[in-house]
């Protein structure tokens, strides 16, 4: 049986090597000290991408407890999570349906008021969607303004108190859009989240009760603790993303 190309290739290797040695011993010495120092230098590379890598911040709540408004900074943060999730239900489908028109919010004198409060919502048929207004008649240009501005993709039609509402086809564009208007509240998620870690550092760098140790480790905690919710947001985010776009999950 007639050895292999690959198996030829290192016969032919291990034999120009053989040749070097004897020729030139000073030749080979020279490529050994360059394959250590090759070796040397990956395992420089591998222990500085180590060195990259954030070490795991341990949460110590009785310490930001003492120096925090710390139930106040995690509500906040909570809020933020739990407003983009209910801006998503209610304001990012693919489709409008009667259900998501319902816990819209319209602004009426200075006070937001649920569209079901203000009027009688039902479905004419699975493409159109009626507003009945007659119970609120001057809230028809609010009620408009908002149905327009849901990020829907809406276009009501108005006939004297009653609205009606075509519900969209599911084009690639409406989708592009929908993916723009989530991208935008999750980066107004990401913001809110941000803005009350850095209020809360800020706030123990200023404070000259806390020791030089303590305000260092708390103001890693408070950093650790909006990534937590970044990286939280982001999930949200994502699975949204791909829902509108029409990506596997």
């Amino acid at each position: 049986m007639f050895p292999s190309i690959r198996n030829l290739s290192r016969m032919s290797s291990v034999i120009r090597n053989v040749w070097m040695l004897q020729k030139s011993p000073d030749m080979v010495k020279i490529s050994i000290r360059h394959i250590q120092m090759s070796q040397q230098l990956c395992k420089s590379k591998d222990r500085k991408k180590e060195q990259k890598k954030p070490a795991k911040v341990e949460i110590n709540e009785d310490l930001l407890r003492e120096h925090t408004k710390y139930d106040v900074l995690m509500g906040q943060m909570q809020k933020a999570l739990e407003n983009l999730k209910e801006e998503y239900i209610r304001n990012i489908s693919l489709r409008s349906a009667a259900g998501a028109l319902e816990e819209l919010k319209v602004k009426v004198d200075g006070k937001e008021h649920k569209l079901q409060e203000l009027g009688q919502i039902v479905r004419k048929n699975p493409q159109v969607i009626v507003i009945n207004l007659s119970g609120f008649p001057q809230t028809i240009p609010a009620v408009l303004t908002t149905l327009q501005k849901s990020g829907m993709n809406l276009n009501p039609q108005q006939d004297g108190t009653t609205l009606f509402v075509t519900i969209p086809p599911v084009t690639k564009e409406h989708r592009e859009n929908l993916a723009k208007g989530a991208k935008a509240l999750f980066v107004k998620c990401r913001d809110t989240i941000r803005t009350a870690q850095n209020d809360t550092v800020k706030k123990i760098k200023r404070s000259s009760d806390i020791s030089e140790d303590d305000s260092f480790s708390i103001q890693h905690q408070l950093v650790a603790l909006g990534d937590k919710f970044v990286a939280e947001a982001e999930k949200i985010h994502e699975i949204k993303h791909k829902e509108l776009l029409g990506e596997k999950k």
